[in-house]
C-alpha cells in the first residue's frame, strides 16, 4: 500500500521552515507559555533560539555535538529545539519521567557532551539527580566537568537565573552571544543538509528497553507538514499542546507543525491537568487540542467542563492507545471537535504512518488509524516475511522518508529493525481493501493459548463495551497446560463494582472460549508511559510474582 506522491517532499532543514515562517508571519504568535507568563511572535522565537545557539558556540559545541534537554514543557525546551536544529547539533530528548539509572544509560549512550536541564518537576530533583551522578560538579568550573560516572560530559546549563556550582545558567549562557557568534550561527545553518542527525528520541519503554532513535530534520520536517496537512491545520490556527515535548507527539506533531504553517503553538502547563488545558482552549481560543485518549476523558469529566467556551474547537490528533467509540463521540460533541483525527505510528518512523481524515465516519477513526500517509509505502507480512493477504494479520512495515537514520550505536538492533528500507514495527496489524489500517496488538504481546493465537487487542475491544469497565488491558501469562493463560487488568468506572466471575460471563459464548480471561484483576490505574502506552511487561510480572507462576519451557 502506498501513499499519495503529492504535495513533493521538502528537503529544507528546520531552521530553513522557522526563517521562512518567521519572514510570512513576522508579528503573529508562534508560542504561548501560559504557566510562564511567555507569548513569542514568530520573529521572537526566532531570535531567542539564535540567541541560545550563538551561546552553545562560546561553550564549544560544534556540529555533531550532543545536547541533552531534560525538561517539562518549557520556554526553554523550545528554544533548545530551535537552536540546536540551527547549528548541527543533535539534541538528545530526555524523558521528565527518568531517574537516575535512566538518566546515566541515557547521557552515556549517546555521549552527550552537554546537558539543558530544568531544575526539577513534581517529585523530581533534576539538579540533584545530576549531582548525585556527577558530584565532580561541586568543585569543577562550569564547561570543564570531569566526572567518573559521565565521562563525556562537559556542560551542565540549568534553567533560570540562579547559581548553582559547577554549572552555567541559561540566561548567562545566551548573554555570552555577540555579533560574531549570531552571525556564525548563520554560516552554520547554511551548511546543514537536510539529511543530517538532528535529534536522538529514547523509546518510550514498553518493552523495558529504550533505544535512541536518530531522525534527521527530512524525517521529522516531511512528517510534521503532514501531520498538520491531514488534521487541516494551517496559519491562523492555534494548537494546544498538553502533551510532552521530549515525544514525537509534542516534538514533531505539535511543535514542528506549527513551524511548518505558521500556527500558534498553545502550552497549558508544564505538565497535563485537566483544568489548565480546558482553561487554556477557552482564553485561548483553540482550534485545535492534541492528547491521548485519558487526556480526553479527563477533560470530558472535570466537575467544571461546562464553564469553559470550546466553540473555536474543531480538530486535532488523539493518538498513542485506542479511543473508545463512546470516548469520540463525545469529543465530537461536547468538544466540538468534529474534525479530530487518530494517528499512528512510532519514534522510528518520525513519528506518523497512517492518520484518518478530517471527514473519515465516526466508525472509521475508531476502528482504524485511517490511511498511509504521503510519500510512505506499508505492508503487512507473515512470521516467514511475506506480505499477507488484504484484511489479514501480520507485522507492520513501513519504508519511505520517515524511517529513521537508525539507532545510537547500535547497528545490531538497527539490522534487525530495519531490512532493505522497511522498518518492522513489531505491531500486528490487518489494512482492509479500503487502505485502513488497523493495530491489533504487538508481536511479542500476541499470545499463543492452547495453539490458538489470540490477539489483546481483540479482547480489549470486546471488553471496552462491558457497561463498568473504563480501562482494560490484556497480556498473556505463563500456564503448565495450555503454554500461557489470557490475563486482564481492569479499570472499573467511578462508583462501580466488579466480581472476576461477572467479567468472566461477559464473555461467555460472546467470544471463542480460549480468549475469555482466565485471570482478571481489578486496579485503580494502569501503568502506563508518559505518552500513554500501556506497559504490559510491568503487568505481566506482577501477575508472575502475584499467582506464583513459573516460565514455561518452549524449547
Amino acid at each position: 500500500m502506498t501513499g499519495a506522491s503529492e504535495p513533493p517532499l521538502s528537503e529544507l532543514t528546520i531552521d530553513d521552515w522557522l526563517r521562512d515562517t518567521a519572514a510570512r508571519f513576522p508579528e503573529r504568535t508562534a508560542c504561548v507559555f501560559r504557566e510562564q507568563g511567555i507569548r513569542w511572535t514568530w520573529t521572537e522565537l526566532r531570535e531567542q533560539a539564535a540567541t541560545l545557539a550563538a551561546g552553545l558556540l562560546k561553550l564549544g559545541f560544534v556540529r555533531g555535538d550532543r545536547l541533552g534537554i531534560w525538561s517539562p514543557n518549557r520556554s526553554e525546551w523550545l528554544l533548545a529545539q530551535y537552536a540546536t536544529a540551527r547549528i548541527g547539533v543533535i539534541l538528545v530528548n530526555i524523558n521528565p519521567a527518568y531517574r537516575l539509572s535512566e538518566l546515566e544509560y541515557a547521557l552515556n549512550k549517546v555521549e552527550c557532551k552537554g546537558i539543558l536541564s530544568a531544575p526539577a518537576f513534581k517529585t523530581s530533583d533534576y539538579l540533584g539527580m545530576l549531582q548525585t551522578l556527577a558530584p565532580e560538579l561541586a568543585s569543577s568550573a562550569p564547561g570543564q566537568l570531569q566526572a567518573a560516572r559521565l565521562p563525556h560530559l562537559r556542560s551542565v546549563i540549568r534553567m533560570g537565573s540562579q547559581a548553582t556550582a559547577g554549572m552555567f545558567n541559561l540566561p548567562g549562557v545566551m548573554a555570552m552571544a555577540d555579533q560574531a557568534s549570531l552571525a556564525e550561527t548563520g554560516r552554520i545553518a547554511a551548511t546543514l543538509s537536510c539529511f543530517d542527525a538532528v535529534n536522538v528520541q529514547f523509546t518510550s519503554g514498553t518493552t523495558g528497553h529504550p533505544k535512541g532513535a536518530t531522525l534527521c530534520h527530512h524525517n521529522i520536517v516531511n512528517n510534521a507538514r503532514d501531520v498538520a496537512r491531514t488534521m487541516g491545520f494551517s496559519a491562523g490556527d492555534a494548537l494546544c499542546i498538553p502533551v510532552p515535548l521530549y515525544h514525537c507527539f509534542g516534538m514533531v506533531m505539535s511543535s514542528l507543525a506549527c513551524a511548518v504553517t505558521g500556527g500558534t503553538m498553545v502550552f497549558p502547563g508544564e505538565g497535563f491537568e485537566p483544568l489548565a488545558t480546558l482553561q487554556a482552549l477557552h482564553d485561548e481560543g483553540c482550534t485545535h487540542l492534541h492528547g491521548v485518549p485519558t487526556m480526553f476523558i479527563a477533560q470530558l469529566d472535570h466537575p467544571r467542563f461546562a464553564e469553559f467556551d470550546l466553540s473555536r474547537l474543531r480538530g486535532g490528533i488523539m493518538a498513542g492507545s485506542p479511543c473508545p467509540v463512546e470516548v469520540m463521540k463525545r469529543v465530537n460533541v461536547r468538544m466540538h471537535m468534529t474534525e479530530v483525527t487518530i494517528a499512528y505510528g512510532m519514534t522510528e518512523t518520525s513519528p506518523v504512518s497512517f492518520q484518518s481524515g478530517t471527514g473519515d465516519p465516526i466508525e472509521k477513526r475508531v476502528a482504524t488509524v485511517g490511511r498511509v500517509l504521503p510519500h510512505l509505502e506499508v505492508k503487512v507480512v507473515d512470521a516467514a516475511g511475506a506480505t499477507v493477504p488484504v484484511g489479514r494479520t501480520g507485522e507492520l512495515c513501513t519504508r519511505g522518508y520517515s524511517v529513521m537514520l537508525g539507532y545510537w550505536g547500535d547497528e545490531a538492533r538497527t539490522t534487525e529493525a530495519i531490512h532493505d528500507g522497511w522498518m518492522f514495527t513489531g505491531d500486528l496489524a490487518t489494512i482492509d481493501a479500503d487502505g485502513y489500517g488497523n493495530i491489533v496488538g504487538r508481536v511479542k504481546d500476541m499470545l499463543i493459548r492452547g495453539g490458538e493465537n489470540v490477539y489483546p487487542r481483540e479482547v480489549e475491544e470486546f471488553l471496552f463495551g462491558h457497561p463498568k469497565v473504563a480501562q482494560v488491558q490484556v497480556f498473556g501469562v505463563p500456564d503448565p497446560k495450555y503454554g500461557e493463560a489470557v490475563c486482564a487488568w481492569v479499570v472499573l468506572k467511578a462508583g462501580e463494582q466488579a466480581t472476576e466471575e461477572e467479567i468472566q460471563a461477559y464473555c461467555k459464548d460472546q467470544i471463542a472460549h480460549y480468549k475469555v480471561p482466565r485471570y482478571v484483576r481489578f486496579v485503580p490505574e494502569l501503568p502506563m508511559t508518559v505518552t500513554g502506552k500501556a506497559q504490559k511487561f510491568i503487568m505481566r510480572q506482577q501477575m508472575v510474582d502475584l499467582l506464583g507462576l513459573a516460565e514455561v519451557r518452549t524449547a
